[in-house]
């Protein structure tokens, strides 16, 4: 089945105004999973919206919040499958008065729609939902299978999904998994995405007392638990950035042929890179810079909270001092043997100290060169008309590798929104258009995808 773009694109275009309520309705309902507020009513009013797509969508149950879950069948017996993942709960909106218009009253601004989750991550989901509505208005039929997984919990460190995923295999078997997530590469350019750094949470406490005290009178004869935590967090990274924990490096492999081609091949412009990301200038060589933003683990303090910090002054010696740390971890890395050797240095340098785990998401990666990403980075390239960029990896996060490690499926990111979506912070924004041609992106992906028969890829070519 060939799909008539020309049509599909002529539908969007005359229903531009109808994806758009859908779109604002959803930012509207609050899913703050960190809060457990409304994030239940999300799944139900995305289940709605699906129907309203002729999506047959349902709820599933997890152990904490539930996926929503739907799939349409092509009426093609060699189609590929492919399975959309995005997540409907949000970030927390605060500090609320750093928002020009509040959090859940989506409102449009200079071309862009503000809102809380607008671009992370509800209207990137809602765009695949509008695609798959616009082929099935237009077509009648898809010339793939189409699945949906939107979960309830990414937010929050998706606890329940690897559990979920391995429960679920049959439901949820697909050719490739395909994820619209973050931002673009630049205002112009699309990204296509082949893997992503996991990510360990913790949190590091030292205690020396059972209250703060006068920093005069008892001053130099007990110990201050600022002090402590500040020489504790000192024995873990050298002044060139290296992390000096025993083993933290142990399963880092050095990057491939593939790998190092891929990074030659992106942009880098370091000048307006640090624009981009706030500071003065950024120092390192491309193959530096993108080796260490995408295939190098790192040791990051979070926060930092000890004695008084309001206005004026309180001279005291603080009794209590906690960091938050995250370690973001590359392909063949293991979280609980990372947290296990982070925990090992914290006792051989301070054996009062604790260091608690919260959470973690193992790394991904996908071969770039099977067929199913390089029809992916053709449809890209056809939407946008603009050569993507190939990432061999991205330094963020995503629970990706459950789909690579536990189902054993490609993955692909290829995020729709723009680079300044202030997504996790104040004013969070998407702008219209690439919303729409998101929409556009998904179709062509799902028309390229339709050429591909099952039969043609092969086993090994299927594995991630």
């Amino acid at each position: 089945m060939n799909l008539d773009i020309a049509a599909v694109r002529k539908h969007i275009c005359a229903n531009e105004e109808k994806y758009l309520e859908v779109w604002k309705k959803l930012v509207a309902q609050p899913s703050i999973s960190a809060q457990n507020l409304g994030v239940r009513k999300c799944a139900e009013l995305l289940v709605e919206i699906m129907r309203e797509f002729n999506i047959e969508g349902k709820i599933l149950e997890t152990e904490g919040q539930p996926v929503v879950y739907g799939e349409l069948k092509s009426d093609n017996p060699n189609a590929l499958t492919i399975l959309f993942y995005g997540h409907y709960d949000v970030q927390p909106p605060e500090p609320y008065d750093a928002w020009i218009s509040p959090p859940f009253e989506p409102t449009i601004r200079n071309g862009r729609l503000y809102g809380r989750g607008t671009a992370d991550n509800k209207g990137q989901l809602v765009a695949h939902l509008c695609a798959v509505n616009s082929i099935l208005e237009t077509s009648g039929s898809l010339p793939v299978n189409v699945k949906f997984i939107f979960e309830g919990e990414e937010e929050s460190g998706s606890p329940n999904l690897a559990k979920f995923a391995s429960q679920n295999k049959d439901l949820l078997a697909a050719d490739v998994v395909y994820v619209s997530d973050g931002p673009m590469h630049d205002k112009e350019t699309p990204a296509v995405e082949f893997g992503n750094r996991g990510v360990l949470s913790m949190e590091l406490t030292i205690q020396t007392a059972t209250q703060d005290n006068h920093s005069g009178n008892k001053g130099g004869v007990i110990p201050n638990a600022a002090w402590e935590l500040v020489h504790l967090l000192s024995t873990m990274e050298d002044r060139d950035g290296r992390i000096t924990i025993e083993g933290f490096y142990e399963d880092v492999l050095p990057p491939d042929d593939y790998q190092l081609q891929l990074i030659d091949d992106l942009p880098y412009d370091p000048q307006e890179v640090a624009k981009v990301f706030g500071v003065e200038e950024i120092k390192l060589e491309k193959r530096e810079f993108y080796r260490k933003l995408l295939l190098e683990p790192t040791l990051s303090i979070n926060g930092l909270l000890s004695g008084y910090t309001g206005p004026g002054s309180k001279t005291i010696i603080p009794h209590k001092a906690v960091a938050k740390l995250d370690a973001r971890l590359v392909v063949d890395q293991d979280d609980m043997k990372v947290f296990q050797r982070i925990k090992e240095h914290v006792e051989k340098y301070n054996p009062s100290a604790s260091l608690v785990y919260l959470h973690s998401m193992l790394p991904s990666k996908t071969e770039a060169n099977l067929p199913v990403c390089q029809a992916i980075m053709r449809a890209i390239h056809e939407a946008y008309q603009r050569h993507p960029v190939a990432m061999p990896s991205v330094g963020g996060s995503l629970p990706n590798y459950v789909w690579t490690k536990i189902l054993n499926i490609p993955t692909v990111g290829v995020p729709y929104a723009n680079p300044d979506e202030d997504n996790h912070a104040p004013n969070e924004n998407m702008v219209l258009e690439c919303f729409y041609k998101g929409i556009k992106a998904t179709v062509q992906v799902i028309h390229e995808l339709g050429k591909l028969a099952v039969s043609n890829l092969g086993e090994k070519k299927r594995k991630p």
